[in-house]
């Protein structure tokens, strides 16, 4: 008998896996997208000491399609211009167990052309 599971509970797991052999520091903190269907949002992590360094969301940028494409650019360039502010210019991108493709690939793109090394 096949076992059913859900999408969700994929992304998680696929995410664990990804967590296991990447880590945010001081000097290189973590770069991690979530998506919903409705909004995107990135936050840079430090998981040394556990902390939020910066964040940003298609909600906070009050745009008015929260869940395209060129709402993940806008994200992705406005996370980059936090970092840069708070003197962080090389981060490590976790994807978030999600296919590197649509809203995931613009927003790291997006950050990259803005200036984030990764």
């Amino acid at each position: 008998m096949l076992k059913k599971t859900n999408r969700k509970l994929e992304r998680v797991r696929r995410h664990a896996r990804v967590r296991k052999k990447i880590s945010g520091t001081f000097d290189r903190p973590r770069l991690n997208v979530f998506r919903s269907n409705s909004q995107i949002y990135a936050q840079i992590i430090d998981d040394v000491k556990g902390e939020t360094i910066a964040s940003v969301s298609s909600l906070d940028l009050k745009l008015e399609q929260g869940g395209n494409v060129e709402a993940a650019k806008k994200v992705g360039a406005e996370i980059a211009k936090r970092a840069q502010d708070k003197k962080i210019s090389t981060v490590v991108f976790d994807r978030g167990g999600y296919i590197y493709h649509g809203r995931v690939k613009a927003l790291a793109e997006a950050a990259r052309e803005a200036g984030l090394e990764f």
